[in-house]
């Protein structure tokens, strides 16, 4: 019996769930992508606000990494991570990114391409704010992209930063608040193109990309599958 490995080369699947024509689209990309995500929610995608981000290293080597967007508006595409995380590193010395919206279920993806910088401290505390509380123990727990021994040496971390700050208990949040890490915080990737695709038939898709020209104004143009 064939391995699953040795049977990708035979998979593949046929789209046919929609079209993309030049006039179904929005005057701009981000009311088109909110129409996209609209119907990722509708259709109860998992994770629909999750996007494969690609950076590059001073050296060359490129990393790729799923993570959760927190924003998105005509300025760009927001996340927040440790900064001294590998991507965070990568980004620092190299400040160009990718990102890809892989919404599967609908034959759809988006992708996402330009400069990128830090977002202001005040956007970040903003949503840190927002955090459960334990998501934010974690920040503070997780020397992120470092070599553990194992697992028990994370949740020492953890217990440790639990007690710092007066415990894990949720209900300790408004007495016992978790602050914003000066190691932690958030990037925007500021598009200079931003695709749309759509699974057709014979792999025929359709590709549609908003794309900045030298005035700064975004025009859109077809793209070969």
């Amino acid at each position: 019996m064939e391995q699953g490995v040795t049977r990708m080369a035979a998979m593949r699947a046929e789209y046919s769930l929609a079209g993309l024509a030049e006039e179904d689209l929005a005057a701009d990309w981000v009311t088109q992508f909110d129409r996209w995500l609209q119907d990722a929610i509708t259709a109860e995608l998992p994770e629909p606000n999750a996007m494969v981000v690609a950076t590059a290293a001073p050296t060359g080597q490129v990393a790729s990494r799923t993570v959760l967007c927190k924003g998105v508006d005509a300025d760009g595409v927001v996340f927040y991570t440790n900064l001294g995380s590998d991507k965070s590193r990568d980004l620092q010395a190299n400040p160009w990114a990718a990102a890809t919206f892989p919404w599967i279920g609908l034959q759809r993806q988006v992708h996402v391409r330009g400069a990128v910088q830090r977002v202001s401290d005040e956007l970040a505390q903003a949503y840190w704010a927002t955090r459960p509380r334990g998501s934010r123990l974690g920040a503070w727990a997780s020397p992120q992209s470092t070599v553990l021994p194992d697992r028990a040496a994370l949740e020492s971390l953890q217990d440790e930063v639990a007690q710092r700050f007066g415990g894990a208990d949720p209900v300790m949040d408004a007495t016992n608040p978790v602050p914003l890490p000066d190691f932690w915080g958030g990037w925007r990737i500021v598009p200079e193109t931003v695709e749309f695709w759509q699974g057709r038939r014979a792999r025929l898709h359709d590709r549609l990309r908003y794309r900045r020209d030298s005035a700064g104004d975004w025009v859109i143009e077809r793209l070969a599958p």
